[in-house]
């Protein structure tokens, strides 16, 4: 199992390099940047960890082609490859329609473009002249003047039609979820993927990118947990939030409390065990280990501690690398 963290970077890039760097030491094989634009830029962040780190892979987790051309994107991250002496790896999806609207950006056939995007950034990043005529994507001979060297490419996907793709062309898949109701289902569209496109469904690196949340007291991480668990009910699908036996009408007040601001509510009762169950690794090292071991049985091989990591956010660090990683 390898073990990956992300960081969002509403904080200085020197403050998530002592981050970073803290979860090099404690044995983290990834660190995964947000991609956002209301945040400080990914790449300019990634330079940052690159320069204070040393063998940790470093990527945005993840970007998009909607805000960014593909060409933009292979030039940056070979950049970051060069930077950090080859430890770059490129998380890349489809984005959210939310965030598009509010940036005044068409949402046009994501699975094209996803796809399309992917094949034209290794054809980039491989120092390949790019002429392509896709259905979203188009270039006409344009070439990167650098090398970049091998940089692996995960795919964000959540549906079971992006979960296929990734099993056809993807080095690794990240998926935003953390129940192992929901890697079995997503593996076997991953599998499905890799076998229609002559693949080992094992080359997939198969990676629970979870709402994480770790403490020696298990209060204190699920009150941790609440906000980002809210966010995340707020935007499942009805299909996932009945597999979890959760009502669907909770979306709506859930919904309606954070575009209020009610936070207290949140904390409060709308936010159940129940969903803190189905939507996170939560609780204290042993009930974390115990959702890490059930999710590597299904066939996830990595797993992304994600926001809020814990109550603590330098302690939780701490108690993974010492408690989890360190004993797996």
């Amino acid at each position: 199992m390898k073990f990956g963290i992300e960081f969002v970077p509403s904080d200085p890039a020197l403050k998530i390099a002592y981050y970073a760097k803290l979860s090099e030491q404690q044995g983290f094989d990834h660190v995964w940047i947000t991609d956002h634009y209301n945040n400080r830029d990914v790449y300019s962040t990634l330079a940052v960890l690159a320069l204070n780190t040393n063998s940790i892979k470093i990527g945005p987790g993840v970007t998009n082609s909607y805000t960014r051309n593909p060409a933009i994107t292979a030039s940056s991250i070979a950049s970051i490859a060069e930077i950090s002496g080859g430890r770059a790896v490129l998380g890349l999806g489809p984005g959210d329609k939310a965030t598009f609207d509010a940036m005044g950006i068409s949402w046009n056939k994501p699975l094209a473009t996803t796809k399309e995007a992917i094949q034209a950034i290794r054809d980039f990043i491989s120092g390949k002249k790019v002429s392509m005529d896709g259905e979203m994507i188009k270039f006409a001979g344009a070439k990167l003047a650098f090398k970049a060297g091998n940089i692996p490419i995960y795919m964000g996907a959540q549906g079971p039609k992006m979960l296929e793709l990734a099993g056809e062309i993807a080095d690794g898949v990240l998926i935003n979820a953390s129940h192992p109701k929901d890697f079995e289902v997503a593996v076997e569209q991953i599998k499905k993927g890799a076998e229609k496109a002559g693949r080992d469904p094992g080359e997939v690196d198969v990676t629970a990118y979870a709402c994480f949340s770790i403490d020696k007291d298990p209060v204190k991480a699920v009150n941790a947990a609440k906000v980002v668990v809210a966010f995340i009910v707020a935007g499942s699908p009805d299909l996932v939030l009945e597999r979890h036996g959760i009502p669907v009408e909770a979306k709506g007040q859930i919904g309606a409390a954070i575009a209020k601001g009610d936070f207290g509510a949140l904390m409060g009762g709308l936010v159940t065990p129940q969903m803190i169950e189905a939507f996170s690794i939560c609780g204290t090292p042993d009930d974390c280990m115990k959702r890490i071991k059930d999710l590597e049985a299904i066939g996830v091989t990595q797993i992304v501690a994600g926001s809020p990591i814990g109550p603590a956010k330098e302690k939780a660090i701490k108690l993974i690398g010492k408690e989890i990683i360190a004993k797996m």
